[in-house]
């Protein structure tokens, strides 16, 4: 299982880059529109630097044209080199992008990917790594377990490829990706923050602290 954060904020990749077995960090326009006006590569490379050279970074081309996302995908790969994987959006010309930017070597996150159809797609073009979009699908009445499950099965079959599951609501959304079969899953730092706040939990730990505490009459072992 790999487990990737969805966010550019630095202070908030500081953090949790710390705490979860990070496997990357995703981002998409959308993302960087929330952090304000920026230099993209120049915010890069200061998340390069936090998270380390082996984590992946996932980059999202703007461009609906196939040759703007080669063009695009070629400029950033040049930019921020290392484990950089370019996120092409599953539409006719994307996977056309695709099956070049692979003849070219680069790594590939296949994105805004709502049906298994999509999927099966962009993985026969090369993509390394297939991006459903969990609650998105569910809103839209589609069942992401199922596209998942069939996206896990295919990537099996063909031995290459993972499932890189992403827009979620809630935890249990996540751990219903991971069952079915995503390989990997990204999420906000909101949403971890979340997953791992259940008063239960603090509870517990309260509870053995007291107890520890009136047995033996120090803080600490």
């Amino acid at each position: 299982m790999e487990f990737m954060l969805d966010t550019l904020n630095l202070n908030e990749i500081k953090k949790w880059s710390q705490i979860l077995p990070l496997a990357g960090v995703t981002s998409n326009p959308t993302i960087i529109k929330k952090e304000g006006e920026l230099d993209l590569f120049e915010h890069l490379t200061k998340v390069r630097e936090l998270i380390g050279e082996d984590p992946s970074i996932h980059v999202q081309v703007v461009a609906k044209d196939t040759a703007g996302m080669i063009r695009e995908a070629k400029k950033i790969k040049e930019e921020l080199g290392g484990n950089i994987y370019i996120k092409i959006p599953v539409t006719p010309e994307g996977l056309v992008a695709i099956k070049q930017l692979k003849q070219l070597g680069l790594k590939i996150t296949a994105t805004a990917i709502y049906t298994s159809f999509q999927g099966l797609l962009a993985l026969k073009a090369g993509a390394d790594y297939l991006a459903p979009y969990y609650n998105r699908m569910e809103n839209l009445g589609t069942d992401p377990v199922a596209v998942i499950s069939q996206l896990a099965q295919a990537c099996r079959n063909e031995q290459h490829g993972k499932v890189l599951a992403a827009s979620f609501k809630n935890t249990s959304q996540v751990t219903k990706a991971l069952v079915a079969g995503a390989s990997a899953v990204t999420a906000s730092s909101e949403l971890y923050a979340t997953g791992l706040a259940d008063p239960a939990v603090m509870k517990a730990v309260d509870d053995f602290a007291t107890d520890w505490k009136d047995s033996q009459r120090k803080e600490g072992i």
